[in-house]
């Protein structure tokens, strides 16, 4: 079960990607639904490291040991969100009950007329985000995206919307060239979405407690958002089930700044808050946390051990996690 994610296939084939993608488009969702059983069950069958790390991660979320009915629904609930997609990524939002919290707030940061970035993770559905196309449709929503990752899914949704598929800024540029592309949009005032809970090899990380445990995070989108100095917020996009989603905001900050020798502190802080808040909603949802691979390194040698005391004060924690990154 490696933790490089980078490394995982695709699953099912272009053709059944297709399939799928074809039938909820001209079938419905309704049609299109049932399947998601035998798409769970393929991947409960074929894709032992991702069957292997819902288990571990469901065991840690849930506080007891988890097994094949627990895993199968937290499978069940990725699929659902990937067949949602479809819908969300051709403009029908009307098809879905989406509760929304913390508007208000991020249309503050918006009006500050600097542009903001908005933090997400692989815990539901980040698509559910282009809800704000709807309640604001006077700030382009701009999505940085790793087009080499899955590339049969991205191909075929792209297809469903080609001017979002414009829209997006490719994470497999350089690193100079990502950061200038996210700069150019924030100075024309754009909302720039980012992923930031994984952490590719090689890439600089902080260790923060996380469920229990202490697990690496990137700090490249935080130094970002030090050199850019914008609105930084938070956002988790949650499946309920059915056709509801739960869509909440949380500000995180109006600009973070440093100079270069309170740099490291700031950016350790930011990851450790960050992976509280992420936490916290973990909890609320468990099973919508989509990252089927050994996040916390338990089988790698060379990684921080786990945290022994997850009950330590807050400051202990952090010193401790400092002192493992």
């Amino acid at each position: 079960m490696t933790a490089d994610w980078t490394r995982r296939p695709e699953g099912g084939g272009r053709f059944a990607l297709w399939l799928i993608r074809s039938i909820a488009r001209y079938g419905g969702r309704a049609l299109a639904r049932p399947l998601l059983w035998p798409i769970t069950a393929y991947f409960l069958i074929k894709r032992g490291p991702e069957r292997r790390a819902s288990a571990a991660y469901l065991t840690r979320v849930l506080g007891r040991r988890a097994g094949l009915p627990q895993v199968a629904r937290h499978i069940h609930t990725f699929a659902s969100t990937i067949l949602d997609r479809v819908f969300l990524l051709s403009g029908q939002l009307r098809r879905f009950r989406i509760g929304i919290d913390g508007l208000e707030a991020l249309h503050a940061q918006i009006d500050l007329g600097r542009g903001v970035l908005l933090f997400g993770s692989h815990l539901g559905s980040f698509d559910v985000l282009r809800v704000l196309a709807r309640e604001r449709p006077d700030v382009q929503v701009r999505v940085v995206l790793d087009k080499g990752h899955n590339p049969a899914v991205t191909q075929l949704l792209d297809a469903l919307n080609p001017e979002i598929a414009r829209s997006v800024i490719d994470a497999g540029q350089d690193g100079p060239s990502i950061v200038l592309s996210i700069k150019q949009a924030t100075d024309a005032g754009a909302l720039v979405a980012l992923l930031v809970d994984r952490t590719r090899p090689g890439e600089a990380s902080v260790a923060a407690p996380f469920l229990g445990h202490t697990a690496q995070f990137p700090t490249a989108p935080w130094l970002i958002a030090t050199l850019l100095g914008v609105p930084v917020c938070l956002a988790f996009g949650l499946y309920r089930g059915g056709r509801n989603y739960e869509l909440a905001f949380e500000p995180f900050s109006d600009g973070l700044a440093a100079d270069r020798h309170n740099r490291q502190a700031l950016l350790r802080d930011c990851v450790q808050r960050y992976a509280a808040r992420l936490e916290h909603h973990a909890r609320r949802a468990p099973y919508n946390w989509f990252n089927f691979f050994d996040f916390w390194h338990a089988d790698d040698a060379h990684s921080p051990s786990p945290d022994p005391a997850p009950a330590r004060s807050t400051a202990a924690r952090r010193d401790a996690a400092a002192h493992g990154g």
